[in-house]
């Protein structure tokens, strides 16, 4: 559940935390295929043309002398690349968010750099061009809303307004789909194909066009607000009686194919600093009730949401003096979700139960029916069990005598994530495992969760969370399947 393609730990968090924008703002979205394919053209001649300069430059330099200089080069035009993909938000800046997760196996270390740091919230558009798309879908009804003309969040695809319905006082917030971002997603993801083909960033392969496709796929269903409305009223019907999260509420009045309106909800950012005064047991329940809610999403629901950027959660809590208050995780988008099938989650649970009895055949044995691993020889598929085994390491039976979680699991058996440092273990684990030329392209929905897992522990670190492995399996894997006890 780990890919050697993940960012470093601070460029993780740096990337997660991406909900505040820098305050600059845009006239106009370029929208239209020309405007879009002209920029993309502007974009992939400059980059010839600086490759073309620097090659030049290059042929009376040392073998060291032109390593480091074209190191140095890369970076720059990595820098470059994002900064250009960033103006013109829409699917394009998306397609470059999820190619960086599978930056290893396609692009120089540092253009998957930079494209982890390709930010959502470059810039907000200005409040004219957002009334006129909110008025477009509703109609006189928006005279019933007092709307913030400034943005409380800004991403790739749409902005974010706080408002209030006049007639009730209810707080609400509309998501506001940038103006022709949707007709734009096949353009763009061609545009975006041939970037990278001139640019010889990737090479042009099957895997490469299946992986489009997929995010094709992904991206309509993002745009889609009436999708993402009945999944934010499925989720809120699972957890209403989970006081330990929040679901907004969707005020279907005011929400149609391009416009969300949902309850407002108030509550911190992950990152805030007030979090870490909260007394250990509070903390350890958010961490806990954020790997429940991953799990469930995966093991029992079958959907999940694939994007762990920490704008998509906020914590409401009482007061940290209060060792007994009440601390609430809310949830708030369901925009990127992804549908997983039976066998897939079969062979997730079988990873998940090999892991807790830290039992590498046994880990062996789970992966066995899905194609990706059936290929694989027995060295490589060896290679991954240890990565699948690590990636579990949280979840592994406290009573098993392994010398290396024994330091990180107390004598009560909760896992201690901040003293882990367990993604840079990950990476480590993963990127020795996928050195073999025969290892191919992970199967995306791997990859997406790979990328949950990951924000999740990403989560627990920065919350400073234990979690107790049997609180946890006790309800995802049967009793009469563990052997770990």
């Amino acid at each position: 559940m780990a890919n050697s393609s993940l960012p470093p730990q601070s460029d993780l968090n740096n990337r997660l935390d991406s909900s505040s924008n820098n305050g600059t703002e845009m006239e106009q979205l370029k929208t239209s295929r020309l405007d879009r394919r002209l920029s993309i053209a502007k974009t992939s001649l400059n980059l010839g043309r600086r490759w073309a300069g620097n090659s030049f430059s290059s042929l009376f330099l040392s073998k060291e002398e032109k390593a480091l200089r074209n190191q140095a080069f890369m970076k720059e035009q990595a820098a470059y690349l994002a900064d250009e993909l960033g103006k013109l938000k829409g699917s394009v800046v998306k397609i470059g968010q999820m190619l960086a997760l599978y930056g290893e196996h396609f692009l120089h270390p540092e253009i998957t750099a930079a494209l982890y740091r390709l930010n959502d919230s470059t810039a907000s558009l200005a409040w004219p061009v957002v009334e006129q798309a909110i008025r477009s879908q509703l109609g006189d009804r928006i005279n019933d809303l007092d709307i913030s003309t400034s943005p409380i969040g800004t991403a790739s695809l749409a902005q974010v307004h706080r408002a209030t319905i006049k007639a009730t006082g209810q707080q609400v917030v509309l998501k506001v789909q940038y103006p022709g971002v949707a007709d734009a997603i096949d353009s763009d993801l061609s545009l975006f194909k041939h970037l990278l083909k001139v640019t010889n960033a990737v090479p042009q392969t099957k895997a490469l066009d299946e992986w489009f496709n997929e995010i094709s796929d992904l991206l309509k269903v993002e745009v889609n607000y009436k999708a993402e409305a009945k999944t934010t009223m499925r989720f809120h019907e699972r957890l209403t009686d989970d006081e330990r999260y929040a679901v907004p509420e969707v005020i279907e009045a005011y929400s149609t194919d391009r416009v969300l309106c949902l309850s407002f909800e108030e509550g911190v950012p992950v990152t805030h600093a007030d979090l870490k005064a909260l007394p250990q047991q509070r903390r350890d329940k958010l961490g806990q009730a954020a790997i429940d809610i991953m799990l469930n999403e995966i093991f029992v629901w079958g959907e999940m949401q694939t994007d762990p950027n920490f704008g998509n959660y906020l914590i409401r809590s009482e007061p940290a003096d209060k060792p007994d208050g009440k601390d609430v995780l809310v949830l708030l988008d369901f925009g990127a979700m992804r549908q997983f099938d039976d066998d897939l989650l079969t062979i997730a649970r079988g990873l998940m139960l090999a892991g807790f009895n830290y039992d590498k055949q046994q880990m062996i044995q789970a992966m066995r029916g899905y194609p990706f691993f059936d290929a694989m020889s027995a060295e490589v598929k060896s290679n991954m069990a240890d990565v699948f085994l690590l990636a579990t390491e949280p979840f592994r039976s406290p009573k098993l005598q392994q010398t290396t979680v024994s330091d990180l699991v107390d004598a009560e058996g909760y896992y201690h994530w901040a003293d882990s440092n367990l993604h840079k273990r990950l990476m480590e684990t993963s990127g020795n495992a996928m050195q073999s030329r025969e290892f191919s392209l992970p199967p995306k929905e791997f990859m997406f969760i790979s990328r949950k897992f990951i924000g999740a522990y990403t989560f627990l670190t920065v919350l400073n969370a234990r979690t107790n492995t049997f609180d946890t399996i006790n309800q995802f894997v049967p009793l009469d399947q563990r052997e770990g006890r």
